[in-house]
């Protein structure tokens, strides 16, 4: 196997396991959720694993983005936003500040999903801006 081949396993696999640990967080925010703040239970967890994903993520894309001497997509500058977004509103969905309402909480996640799906979305279809 060639390494841009192995780069975009590993990134593809980061991608994965942030799916997942998007999903078990979000769970903490409808399960044992005690004085707005989201259930404690496997937080820090959670926490790395978030923080490895990402981090790879960020990684793995700047390898292929060099492998790829730069050239991109219209719909890469859209997915760099979107990823922007949805780092932003995880950071402020799961803040530990008790000023949060949870229904704040709740409406980060739901922008931090619309994020996620709207990365997911422009990979399958690659749209072609002409």
């Amino acid at each position: 196997m060639d390494a841009h081949l192995i780069t975009k396993i590993i990134h593809m696999s980061a991608v994965s396991l942030l799916i997942l640990v998007f999903v078990a967080r979000a769970a903490t925010l409808f399960i044992n959720v005690k004085n707005q703040q989201p259930n404690a239970n496997a937080r820090k967890s959670l926490v790395g694993m978030q923080h490895l994903s990402l981090t790879l993520i960020i990684v793995t894309g700047a390898t292929l983005l060099f492998m790829n001497n730069f050239d991109v997509k219209p719909w890469f500058y859209a997915k760099v936003i979107l990823f922007f977004v949805l780092w932003s509103s995880l950071i402020k969905t799961y803040k530990n500040d008790n000023t949060i309402l949870l229904v704040q909480r709740r409406a980060g996640l739901l922008i931090g999903s619309v994020a996620l799906i709207g990365i997911l979305g422009l990979v399958m279809i690659k749209p072609v801006f002409a």
